[in-house]
């Protein structure tokens, strides 16, 4: 049996463009209770509020001043902060710093 690769849009699925650069939709998030880690993939255009730790069971929220838990918890911010500082003309970001 062959394989086939898959079409370009499945291998891009977590990168998005943003002039010209790419924003990132991977992070991973490490749980503050039980330091698991886990690879997610963030809204592109959303601030996530809850995580549950599928470790231990955690319920995460954004620390103070942090949008979302990617932004506290993640190893990238999430994609609307992404996009404010990129400059993105157009983008309004949903609680951007």
């Amino acid at each position: 049996m062959q394989d086939i690769p898959p079409p370009p849009e499945v291998e891009q699925i977590s990168n998005v463009r943003l002039s010209g650069r790419s924003m990132i939709l991977e992070s991973v998030i490490t749980c503050p209770c039980c330091a698991a880690a886990k690879s997610e993939t963030m809204p592109a255009n959303a601030c996530q509020i809850f995580y549950t730790c599928n470790s231990c069971g955690a319920a995460l929220r954004p620390k103070p001043g942090d949008c979302c838990v990617f932004c506290s918890y993640g190893s990238v911010p999430c994609p609307p902060i992404q996009a404010a500082r990129s400059g993105e003309p157009g983008i309004t970001p949903c609680c951007a710093d």
